[in-house]
This record gives C-alpha cells, structure tokens and sequence, in this order.
C-alpha cells in the first residue's frame, strides 16, 4: 500500500477522496465504492498500488485506438477495482474485486514495470486498462511519468470518471485516451453504472482541450441505452464539441455479470453505425466477426488507408507520418 493522492482529512479519522466524482467520504478502516482505496486511521491508501492482475503485450486496436500507432503493441497492465459498478461489466472479475478478493496480484515497482515495458520487443509503451485505472492513479501516474523520461508512450483506456484535478496532472504524460461513454443518458448511469454523465462528458472536454489523442466506445447494449433520439443527441453532442474527426467506436454487447440482455443484433449495429456516419468522418464497429466496419477511408480521397482483418493491420495506405498517400490528407497520429 502506499498514501493515496487527492483527499482531505475530515473530522476525527474520516476522510474524504477527491480522486473521482463519487468524492467519498470514508470511515476508519472502510473503503470507497472503488474497493481499493481504505482510510487507514485517518490516511487514505491505494491498496492496489503496484498489484497487478495481468501483464500482456497488446495490438494497440485492441484498446480500441485504430488512429494512433496503428498495427503498433502496448504493454497493458491492469489491476483490481473500479469507481463505477456497471450491471453489464465485461471484466467484472478484475474491476468488481478488492485486493483480498481477488488471488494472484503480483507486485511491480514503477522502476520494474519500465524495465519490462522497455525489454519487450515491439512495444511502443504502456497502456493502463483491463480494469478502470483512475482507481490505480498513484501507480499509473508514477509509471507514466517514468516512461515519458524515456519517450515511451503512455495510453488510458478508462470509463472518464475521474475528477478535474488528477486528470489535469494526468494529462501531462498520457498521450492517448479510448473513453467508455456508456450512453447519452443521465438515468441510464445512475440505474445501471452507479454513477453520472456530466463528468464523463467534462473529462472528454478536458481531455480534448489539452489536445491529446481521443478515441470514444460505446457498448450498444439492446432496449438500454439504444434509443434512436437520445444516439442522436449523443451524436450530435460529439460533432458539436469535440469535433467531427472524434473517432468513434460502437461495440457489441454480450451479456455478462449481471445483466442477461441478449447480445446486440448486427442489424441495430448497422443501424447506429449509419446515424454516427452521418456526422463523425470516423466510425468504427467492433466485438463482431466481420469486418466491413473496421477499415479506415481516407475523408479526402476516400481511398482504403488501413485494412483491418482481426488484429491483423495493414497501413500500406499511409505515409510514415500518418497522412493518405494517395493526398495527403491527415488521417492517424504516428507518435
């Protein structure tokens, strides 16, 4: 364990952490929504600092980033806990589970993690995913800044529920986001994430603003969070805001942990894929077999840049910086 980050003491032993929204206020020896981080007599402390749940070197696309690096692999690390409590968690094993819970953590020390991150051919450095990695930010951050110093890059796959402060810092060596915007509505987060839209939506302004490389998914779970109006507010949301080159992954939902949903037709898939192709130049669609929706066009051109079967990237497209070789229009980040 290691003294948390972003918390005010409180009256007698209690303490309240600011890391996220929930800002909860947290008793001697009781932990937050998170699982992981415990007010130990008046200190707050990760206690997933450093534990690791699994180690793998990944296709970039797998994060989902299709515009960053593509046909690239990151070293991915996750650990325990999450500050949402989806019903339809797709990890639940991992991100529903506190450091006693769960059996097999591993220690790393940051300095060994970025040893491992720079001894792995091909990697091109470290994304913090599997779980949610705002509840594992001390570690993260630490990890980050270290491989900043070496010019490795750093990636956050995460749900955006992390508060302005800790983000800001964050963003400092984060190179590219992939957010989780579950869905367009305020009563779908609280029923079935336990949590809240708006700052889900002021962390992708934030991150937008400090012009780091953004990419969104939305799991389109059926008679959930599939309403043609408010897709389309979300939509609309994101041209409006964020830009209409926003790249935007709509995945597939199969049921998981609590929730027994059937798994979402390709047609309602097809559907969607059409409204956000209408008003984002980027749509992808994945957790599918096929592969019509995971090439990347050219906006300019509309030549085939990148061709996607699987994890398999051919980029014979794109020039070394990222731009159609057909003209030269800008299509990924290269680093």
């Amino acid at each position: 364990m290691t003294e948390a980050s972003h918390y005010i003491r409180k009256d007698g032993q209690i303490v309240q952490c600011l890391l996220c929204p929930h800002n909860c206020t947290i008793r001697n020896g009781k932990e937050g929504i998170c699982k992981v981080r415990k007010n130990e007599n008046g200190m707050l402390m990760s206690e997933n600092y450093g534990k690791l749940t699994a180690i793998h070197l990944d296709p970039i696309e797998k994060k989902p980033l299709y515009h960053f690096i593509p046909g690239s692999y990151v070293l991915s690390v996750g650990s325990v806990g999450c500050n949402m409590q989806c019903v339809f968690c797709q990890n639940s094993e991992i991100s529903q589970s506190s450091v006693d819970q769960y059996l097999g953590l591993k220690t790393y020390r940051a300095e060994e993690l970025l040893q491992l991150a720079m001894q792995t051919s091909g990697n091109i450095g470290l994304a913090y995913t599997y779980n949610e990695p705002t509840v594992f930010y001390e570690f993260m951050l630490e990890t980050a800044m270290l491989a900043r110093e070496q010019k490795l890059k750093n990636v956050v796959v995460s749900n955006g529920y992390i508060s302005e402060k800790p983000l800001q810092a964050l963003l400092e060596y984060a190179d590219a986001f992939n957010i989780d915007l579950k869905a367009f509505d305020q009563t779908f987060y609280a029923k079935y994430a336990h949590a809240s839209l708006e700052p889900v939506k002021k962390c992708l302004l934030q991150i937008r603003k400090a012009g780091k490389h953004l990419e969104i998914t939305n799991l389109l779970i059926p008679g959930l969070n599939d309403n043609e109006s408010v897709f389309r507010e979300m939509i609309s949301w994101i041209n409006g805001e964020l830009g209409t080159d926003t790249i935007f992954h709509l995945s597939r939902y199969f049921p998981r942990y609590k929730l027994t949903v059937e798994s979402t037709p390709v047609s309602l898939l097809e559907n969607m894929y059409a409204i956000a192709a209408r008003q984002l130049t980027y749509v992808y669609v994945g957790n599918i077999r096929e592969n019509r929706w995971q090439d990347t066009y050219c906006p300019g051109c509309h030549a085939c840049v990148v061709v996607r079967d699987g994890y398999q990237v051919n980029r014979n497209g794109l020039t070394a910086d990222g731009n159609c070789s057909h003209c030269g229009s800008r299509i990924v980040a290269m680093g």
